[in-house]
């Protein structure tokens, strides 16, 4: 954990730049180790070819994020760190905001039960 899940609209993809998207959200959880090891961030997304939004009469798109965590992080943590990744979503589509109708938003889940995890990537950042 983090795992953070990236769903689009297909009418955007060919100016979404979605792996550059990728890169900068895990930018802003790099830059905090401590908060969230490197070794356990991973993305992904998801380009949505089924969906209706609002009165379906516009050619309208939107971008959803989720970020979900283990539990344990502060709430300062964690508003800091959703804060940044919302500035660099808005950021990342506002040339595109400028041309058409597109929604953004962004969602903190906190597990609270255990979650498994087994691997070996966390041990190359140690």
């Amino acid at each position: 954990m983090p795992h953070i899940i990236v769903e689009y609209t297909d009418n955007i993809k060919d100016e979404a730049q979605i792996p550059e998207l990728l890169k900068k959200l895990h930018d802003v959880l790099i830059a905090r180790p401590t908060i969230f090891p490197i070794g356990g961030i991973r993305s992904r997304a998801f380009e949505l070819t089924n969906y209706r939004i609002a009165d379906g009469t516009e050619d309208d798109a939107f971008v959803h994020v989720t970020l979900k965590i283990g539990n344990g992080r502060s709430s300062v943590d964690k508003k800091a760190a959703c804060d940044e990744m919302f500035e660099v979503l808005k950021g990342h589509f506002s040339p595109l905001l400028e041309k058409r109708y597109l929604t953004l938003s962004l969602e903190l889940y906190e597990f609270v039960n255990p979650t498994y995890k087994y691997g070996n990537i966390h041990g190359r950042f140690k």
